[in-house]
């Protein structure tokens, strides 16, 4: 990437990226997580949430840079629906190597074109829910939007363990 390139977009330390296909009902539970966080708490400047949907090498620009990255998505695996796993540095590119689905591809190349050219990320994190349900839809199904609030507390605690305190908005303030 050129210097020039590096400054159209300023990157945060830490970047908290929600990736999934919105149309999919479950499948787009990493944006949805993404969304509910903005919506109810507050973050450091250092800080940037990102709704990367299904970008792929698009998400070179946002997160070239950042220190931290937490990743919020569905995940499958062998695990029950509502099952949440988390993965962190080695173990995502292990996760992601084994997934077919198009968002996961684009990050398993965003992640890996930034190890080649000298810039990875020094520490990432996945958390992720097996999905419920993957038919078409605009909406989680009810009980992964029911798993929602406590999904994003497991997110907060991670950013907690990074240093970062996001503040909870009064009740009032959530969008």
């Amino acid at each position: 990437m050129s210097a020039a390139a590096d400054t159209l977009i300023d990157v945060a330390p830490v970047t908290v990226l929600g990736i999934g296909n919105i149309i999919l009902s479950d499948e787009g539970f990493g944006v949805r997580a993404v969304e509910y966080l903005e919506a109810r708490y507050d973050f450091p400047e250092e800080v940037r949430l990102l709704d990367g949907g299904t970008l792929g090498p698009e998400l070179l620009h946002f997160v070239t840079g950042t220190k931290r990255l937490l990743i919020l998505d569905a995940v499958s695996g062998d695990g029950l629906p509502g099952t949440v796993c988390r993965f962190e540095d080695d173990a995502v590119t292990a996760h992601f190597q084994e997934k077919l689905s198009s968002h996961e591809i684009g990050i398993q190349d965003v992640l890996a074109w930034l190890t080649v050219t000298g810039h990875a990320i020094p520490h990432v994190v996945v958390l992720g829910m097996q999905p419920y349900d993957l038919s078409a839809g605009l909406s989680l199904s009810a009980e992964m939007a029911a798993a929602l609030p406590s999904f994003a507390a497991r997110a907060v605690e991670e950013l907690v363990r990074w240093g970062i305190i996001p503040v909870p908005r009064a009740a009032g303030d959530a969008l």
